[in-house]
This record gives C-alpha cells, sequence and structure tokens, in this order.
C-alpha cells in the first residue's frame, strides 16, 4: 500500500508541475499614467520640502533608511545596518556596495554608468544641506547633528565641523548633539539623501535637468517639461531592478481636479485623487464606486496664523477663530473622505500625540465662544476687526474648503474673510518667508515621532517658524519640546507634548487643527499597488495588468 500511495503522489506531483508550467505567464503593461497635479518646485533631495518634490526625489534617489508603507517602521536602505554607541550620540552606519550613480541620455535613451554611491556622497549632501548658500529650508532637520545649527544658522562657516564623516567609502558616521532614539528615521530622509558633486558642480542649479542629473534610485529622469509633464524611466541597473515591472511613468500636471477625473475616466490617467465636488456621483456609480478608495492616512490639515501681523497678533481672536470652524460639517458636506475631526497638531498614530487622549479637548467648535471671545478682543460681531486674509495654494479642492471655512465665520463669527491664492512653488515660498495673516498648511510624518511634528514645525529656533511665534508660552514650547526630544522615558515624552500640544493648539491657538486626512484616491482596476501607511508612495513596486 506504501508504495502504491508513493506512485500515486509522485503522479499528482508531476501533474502539478506540468500545469504549472502550462500556466499562462502574467502579461504586464510596462507604462503607467499618473498627475502629479502641480509642477514640482524642485527635484534637488536637498531643497525639497513638499511632497510632490519628495515623491520625485523618491523615484530617483535612496536613503540610508526607508519607513515601511505598512508598519511604518525604520528599515535599511541604502544602508544594510547601523549601530549607536553607548551614549545614544554616535550613529555609525554600513552602505551597500552595489548602488551606482548613472546618467540616463534622453537623446540616445541610454544610461551611463558613472561611479559606486559611497559614504563621500552622504557627507557631501549633509554639509550641502548645513552650508546657508544652499539655502535648504529643511536644513533644521538636521539640527540634533553636531555643528549643523551652527553652520546653517552664520555662527560658523567650517563645514568640517559639521557631524558626519566617511570611515570608509561604504560606512557613514554623525554624531549627534542628543541622543534620539528616531535618528535613523532622520539619517533616511530625502534631505540627507547622497547627492553626487560632480554635476551640482557642473550645472549649478541646472543639475536636476534632465540629461544632468545622476541618479541612483528605482528610475532615470526622461522628461521634465515645466508645468507640462515628467517621464521617469526604469533603472534596469538598480540593486532591487527584477522586482520593477513598469518601465514607464507618465506624470501629467494637471492642478484642476475636475479635468484630471476627466482624464481618468477617459483612460488617460489610471490613478488620480477625486475632485471634492464629484464625491457624490462617484458613491452612487456602481463602476466608480469600486475604484475609489478611502483608508487611514498620515497627514493634518490645518490653518496657520502669522502671530506677528494685527489683527492675528490678537490670541482671542486667533481661539475666535479656531472655535468658528465646523469641522465636522465641512467632513460631512465637503470633504465626503471619512476624515476625522482634527484637535491636535500631530495625527493619530503619531507617537506622543494627545489625538486620542481621553483627558485631551482640544478647541471645539463652539460659535458663542468664538464670539465671546472676539468681544473681549474688542471686536464685538467682529466691528472694528482689520482686513483678514485667507491664503491657499491654487486648488480646486483647497478653494472648496476655504470657502467653507469663510462662510462658516461669517455664519458663525460675523466676519467677512478674504480669499486669495497663489500657484504651489510661490506660494511655498510666500509661506516659508513672510507668511499670510492665515494659511492653509498640511504636514504628514517623516517619522512617527512628535519631535517631527512639534519641534521641526513650530521650535522658535529650530524650525522655520512660520506663524513668527514668539513670547512666554513660545519660550515654554520650546523648552518642552526639546525636553521631550532629551528623554528616553516614553510615559515622560507623552506628557511634555501633551503641554506643547495645549499651547499650540489651544492656549497660544497659533493654528487651528481642520482635519485629520485619509487616503482618498481612484485607481483603475488593473493596476495592482500599494497604499501605504508612511506618508510615500513606493510607485516602483507597482504593476499594470494587461487590459
Amino acid at each position: 500500500m506504501s508504495k502504491r500511495f508513493t506512485l500515486v503522489l509522485v503522479v499528482l506531483m508531476v501533474l502539478a508541475a506540468v500545469l504549472s508550467a502550462c500556466k499562462p505567464a502574467e502579461k504586464l503593461v510596462t507604462t503607467i499614467n499618473l498627475n502629479f497635479a502641480t509642477e514640482p518646485p524642485t527635484m534637488d533631495p536637498g531643497l525639497s520640502t513638499d511632497t510632490t518634490s519628495v515623491d520625485c526625489v523618491n523615484m530617483l534617489f535612496m536613503g540610508l533608511s526607508r519607513l515601511d508603507i505598512e508598519t511604518v517602521e525604520t528599515k535599511p536602505y541604502l544602508a544594510t545596518e547601523w549601530s549607536v554607541s553607548a551614549d545614544g550620540l554616535v550613529w555609525t552606519f554600513k552602505m551597500r556596495k552595489d548602488v551606482f550613480w548613472w546618467r540616463w541620455d534622453p537623446a540616445t535613451q541610454k544610461a551611463e554608468k558613472k561611479r559606486p554611491v559611497v559614504a563621500g556622497d552622504i557627507v557631501y549632501a549633509v554639509r550641502r544641506v548645513a552650508n546657508p548658500e544652499t539655502a535648504s529650508d529643511y536644513a533644521y532637520v538636521d539640527y540634533i547633528i553636531k555643528g549643523v545649527q551652527a553652520v546653517n544658522t552664520g555662527e560658523s562657516t567650517d563645514l568640517e565641523s559639521v557631524g558626519v564623516r566617511a570611515v570608509d567609502d561604504y560606512t557613514v558616521e554623525f554624531t549627534l548633539t542628543q541622543p534620539a532614539g528616531y535618528f535613523a528615521a532622520i539619517a533616511g530622509m530625502w534631505t540627507n539623501n547622497p547627492v553626487p558633486r560632480e554635476p551640482i558642480e557642473q550645472f549649478g542649479d541646472k543639475w536636476t535637468e534632465p540629461g544632468n542629473i545622476w541618479t541612483c534610485g528605482p528610475t532615470y529622469l526622461d522628461v521634465w517639461e515645466h508645468e507640462n509633464k515628467v517621464v521617469m524611466k526604469k533603472n534596469p541597473n538598480w540593486f532591487d531592478a527584477k522586482n520593477v515591472f513598469i518601465e514607464t511613468y507618465n506624470w501629467a500636471i494637471v492642478n484642476d481636479d475636475a479635468t484630471a477625473m476627466a482624464m481618468y475616466e477617459n483612460g488617460e490617467l489610471d490613478v488620480t485623487p477625486p475632485p471634492l465636488s464629484d464625491m457624490d456621483r462617484i458613491k452612487a456609480d456602481p463602476t466608480l464606486s469600486k475604484e475609489l478608495y478611502i483608508g487611514p492616512g498620515t497627514c493634518t490639515y490645518y490653518y496657520g496664523f502669522n502671530t506677528s501681523k494685527p489683527p492675528l497678533d490678537n490670541v482671542k481672536v486667533r481661539q475666535a477663530l479656531s472655535h468658528g470652524i465646523d469641522r465636522q460639517k465641512l467632513i460631512d458636506t465637503v470633504l465626503k473622505g471619512g476624515q476625522k475631526v482634527a484637535t491636535t497638531f500631530a495625527c493619530p498614530g503619531v507617537f506622543g500625540t494627545p489625538a486620542e487622549d481621553p483627558n485631551w479637548k482640544g478647541i471645539e467648535f463652539d460659535p458663542a465662544k468664538g464670539k465671546a471671545l472676539l468681544a473681549e478682543a474688542g471686536y464685538p460681531d467682529g466691528k472694528g476687526l482689520a482686513e483678514i486674509t485667507l491664503m491657499f495654494n491654487t486648488s480646486a479642492g483647497h478653494q472648496r474648503i476655504a470657502e467653507f471655512i469663510q462662510q462658516s465665520w461669517k455664519e458663525n463669527l460675523g466676519l467677512d474673510i478674504k480669499l486669495a491664492n497663489q500657484e504651489w512653488a510661490v506660494y511655498l515660498k510666500t509661506v516659508n518667508t513672510d507668511a499670510p495673516q492665515i494659511y492653509r498648511m498640511g504636514w504628514c510624518l517623516d517619522y512617527p515621532d512628535e519631535n517631527n511634528w512639534v519641534l521641526e514645525n513650530f521650535h522658535t529656533t529650530k524650525s522655520l517658524n512660520n506663524p513668527k511665534w514668539s513670547g512666554a508660552n513660545a519660550v515654554e514650547f520650546d523648552r518642552l519640546t526639546e525636553e521631550a526630544a532629551l528623554s528616553n522615558d516614553p510615559a515622560k515624552r507623552k506628557e511634555l507634548y501633551f503641554k506643547a500640544e495645549q499651547l499650540l493648539t489651544v492656549t497660544d491657538a497659533v493654528i487651528a487643527p481642520i482635519y485629520y486626512y485619509t487616503s482618498v484616491v481612484m485607481t483603475k482596476p488593473y493596476v495592482e499597488r500599494t497604499y501605504s501607511k508612511a506618508g510615500h508612495q513606493e510607485f516602483w513596486y507597482w504593476k499594470v495588468q494587461a487590459h
């Protein structure tokens, strides 16, 4: 019996192998059509601050580490491993030896191999970001690295004093000003991606143009027709190219949501966020509703207040404005994407945020309280209040939100607020240099810790401090966030961040948190994709099935 059983088993195994061999191969399309929705302000890792630019950088370059899109854990990427000294101040990263710089020639459609990516490229990148001549808006993220703040603020001109060095070609070492258990994530941020000295010195500001740029990531830059389109090509020489199945990434630059949706329904785009005005239609449509994805996000939508510009220099006016926003009605009637009312800056899922703490209240929708605060400020029913302008970057979605809140302030507080908008690149520069009285902004995690949110955005000397926050509460906020950054006690850190968020969003009302994002996107059924929980997409691992 045992021999007969064995014989049957062997026959079954052979049949399975034959059937498997006869199974048709997976048919994939090698092109995908996407939309940036705005002109990328830059593709320079050291100058990028916005999600569009960072998407480009992630396609073209590699960082030492990456955030896992499912677990949001910090994983090796360009680095193979890292270690930390006993005092927590010295971090040593060992690097891959199979990653190279390539120059893609759009004219010949060929790639030229340049040289290996080495530790010196990271040293150069970090020093370049620290150098004030580079004018990197994200340099403050590296202030935790020894010497960066002194160099970046002009206190020192010695770039070699910056705490980063190449131990050898494939080992880079960072020296910090304080212990930080989350530094592996900072080391892997786009700001600290290795960049090649040669094309930067040869082409200056034009080094990121097609034909000039050297890249080391999953794709090459083939076309960048400014304000029109971007095309990226698969890098078959990338270390993990065997898992990249799309050959050509066509990015449209269409900032009108309705136009993008029409292109999607026409088959000209494979993925696009839906317009707010179409949400009801999409949900009711038997086909489109199946292509709509709504999932968790890791971003917060908020309005910032420039506390140096009257009448927003009056805290009671700022508090009144925050109390006057009916956030739930905004979600229910305008957004319709399952977003959650925001009462904190850092969203749920970030370590240290009080967003889901039962003891946290935040500023709630309370028109009566808002009107009382305006009266206390000397502006009963808004009378005598100087003109206030709310600015947002050009987008139909942001405009609809702004119009709703404008009306909310009119109905609930009796205020007439002026609206204005600017194109994204111009808007970013405006907000980062001389922010309007009220400005729209969103923040997504770079790494899942409150330090990345409160200290890196609103510390008065270690961030851009767009709200121009100052005074005793700002000083206390700085102390709280600095102490939290230094502490190794999770409970203590949470306590400190609770107090910091209270100062930021309630006591001084420097910002008005509005809602926590969800991921709301249309995707064709033939696109096999991921939905990241880490604030970035890994487009290079997507597939497009034949259709």
